[in-house]
């Protein structure tokens, strides 16, 4: 039997690191890419464009649902099983949505089951798990590498499954897409080596679970921090899905689409290695709120601005920057605030609302299009937002709570 890896010994590149980021990227990727099978499932089957929008809103809303599961399955049994169980999820989910028949079968497949693999297999798992494996003073940078690794999946997936579409039609590029997502279990693999260590949590004071939630519900900075990401859904769930439309609806063919979503993954790499580094070295609420008031320049710069093919590319680059920007800080600051003990859990609960403003960007966004044939008020919405939750950040306490500077005193005593 394979001996455990301790974790004081998990190098930044080990290979803990590099599958983990592989996971990420095939996590990412994959689902980056459903944006680009709206257009052929809905002439397919005759439906509006709301009725894909609404699965993959509801996919939104189940990764986010069950994230804070996850988290605390993932907390208490381990990252393997939760990443197996997760990718199974993820395939079956893909494996229905290829085979559909129905507005239901559609629903439950791209929907319900792909959501759920999401949560199993994403930053909400192995960010909590590379927080506790680097060392402290590497722990952000970890952060903001894992999430880069997302972004690079969406850089070479993106392109793979609309070469797949056009090659071979949507069906055929789901099912090669399933088997991409099946591969996430053999990278899975490397965690059953790893004892996952319980050292950082334990230098902090005991707490239960409950005793974990009740002082972050009851903690007005936590509440304060879900609403910036909320919003963060909303946006960055809206431009995924709905771009590529968009796009064709301003008479650019499909080739645009895909450099633009490929552009915001590649510069997405650049902005989370960045603010990830930042984030270990200045203030993290600080970052988030100039993070969301450049979105907010940059969305209504965009559409103040005549849609060429140049102002795509830069709009793209631009959001790339500061797509994924946020996870590093605000993964980073739940640990600073609370502790690394129930990370996965307390971060599930911050993303379930990330996507719960991803369920609303994403059918917001195809319900407006029904309804005025534009989507210009959803973007419009989506800076102003984005500027009112830059003002909220100003406000939060980004201090340890009470408990761990009580205990790092009596532990210096």
């Amino acid at each position: 039997m394979p001996t455990a890896i301790n974790a004081g010994h998990v190098k930044l590149l080990s290979l803990f690191v590099v599958a983990a980021c592989l996971i990420l990227a095939i996590n990412f990727g994959l689902r980056s890419s459903m944006g680009f099978f709206m257009a052929p499932i809905s002439n397919e089957f005759g439906y509006g464009r709301e009725v894909f929008a609404f699965s993959l809103a509801l996919q939104n809303l189940c990764w986010g649902l069950f994230q804070p599961f996850t988290g605390a399955f993932a907390d208490r049994f381990g990252t393997f099983r939760t990443l197996v169980i997760g990718a199974l999820l993820y395939a079956l989910g893909i494996y229905i949505t290829a085979t559909t028949d129905g507005v239901w079968s559609l629903h439950s497949g791209a929907g319900i089951l792909i959501g759920m693999g999401i949560a199993g297999t994403g930053f909400g798992v192995i960010l909590p798990a590379l927080a506790r494996m680097v060392a402290p003073e590497k722990c952000a940078f970890a952060l903001g590498l894992g999430t880069a690794a997302g972004s690079a999946g969406q850089l070479m997936v993106i392109p793979v499954a609309q070469a797949f579409i056009s090659i071979y039609g949507w069906q055929t590029a789901l099912l090669l897409m399933c088997g991409g997502a099946l591969m996430m279990i053999i990278l899975a693999t490397t965690f059953r080596n790893v004892a996952e260590p319980k050292t950082k949590a334990d230098a902090e004071p005991p707490q239960p679970l409950k005793g974990a939630l009740q002082e972050a519900g009851g903690h007005v900075h936590y509440w304060l921090l879900i609403a910036g990401f909320f919003v963060c859904g909303f946006q960055l769930a809206f431009i995924t899905v709905h771009m590529p439309s968009f796009l064709s609806d301003q008479g650019f063919d499909a080739t645009v689409a895909v450099t633009s979503l490929s552009l915001i993954g590649l510069f997405n790499i650049f902005g989370c290695l960045l603010f990830g580094s930042w984030s270990g070295r200045y203030s993290k609420k600080n970052l988030l709120g100039i993070i969301y008031a450049l979105r907010a320049v940059v969305i209504a710069l965009f559409m103040l601005l005549p849609i060429t093919t140049t102002t795509v590319y830069l709009f793209s680059i631009a959001t790339g920057f500061l797509w994924l920007a946020t996870v590093p800080a605000t993964s980073g600051l739940v640990a600073q605030m609370f502790g690394l003990r129930h990370m996965g859990t307390l971060y599930g609960i911050v993303f379930l609302n990330h996507q719960l403003g991803s369920f609303a960007g994403v059918w917001i966004g195809g319900y407006m299009f029904d309804q005025t044939g534009s989507y210009n008020s959803v973007w419009w919405a989506a800076a102003g937002i984005a500027l009112l939750t830059a003002v909220i950040h100003i406000f939060i306490d980004e201090r340890p709570v009470k408990r761990l500077r009580e205990g790092r005193v009596a532990a210096m005593g």
